[in-house]
């Protein structure tokens, strides 16, 4: 079993709030958009990190974290990138990949909407855990964690907060 805590577009945060939802969880995935690599290694410190850099990232991001992940946690196939789009509106960047070879948990970020939906056609669930940070049109910071245990992802939770 494993507990997951998952951001997206964090832009330069990751405050002590964030911190306090995430921390009874044994890893931080990151969707990218961390801001700088300072953020980056703030998270990496305070739990074991999968991150993707994002489109905003720089040159430091970018030679430490990939585009995209694929990975297997406990038995769970997941596929981690920054912009992929969401069920039915894949990004062409990685529309193939996901098509021809679903994994059964796909996530993305970019967007700043906090999404959660399965695809029905592809077998899979999707995830962007919307924007963690405070730039961008949102107004409220998402965050979410989760437990995967074996084959099945469950206990999904929401944070919220307003934005200051």
């Amino acid at each position: 079993m494993k507990k997951i805590g998952l951001l997206s577009d964090t832009h330069g945060n990751f405050d002590n709030r964030i911190k306090e939802f995430l921390k009874n969880c044994d890893e931080i995935w990151h969707a990218g958009d961390f801001g700088n690599i300072e953020t980056a290694d703030k998270i990496a410190d305070f739990k074991p990190l999968k991150a993707v850099y994002g489109n905003i990232d720089g040159h430091e991001i970018r030679s430490v974290y990939p585009q995209n992940m694929r990975f297997q946690c406990e038995q769970v196939e997941v596929f981690l990138t920054h912009i992929g789009g969401y069920p039915g509106r894949y990004d062409k960047s990685i529309f193939h990949e996901i098509a021809s070879n679903p994994p059964k948990l796909f996530i993305s970020g970019h967007s700043h909407i906090l999404k959660i939906m399965p695809d029905k056609k592809l077998g899979l669930l999707h995830i962007n855990p919307g924007a963690a940070g405070f730039s961008g049109l949102h107004r409220v910071r998402t965050a979410v964690r989760f437990i995967i245990e074996g084959k099945n992802i469950r206990d999904v939770e929401v944070w919220e907060l307003e934005r200051d």
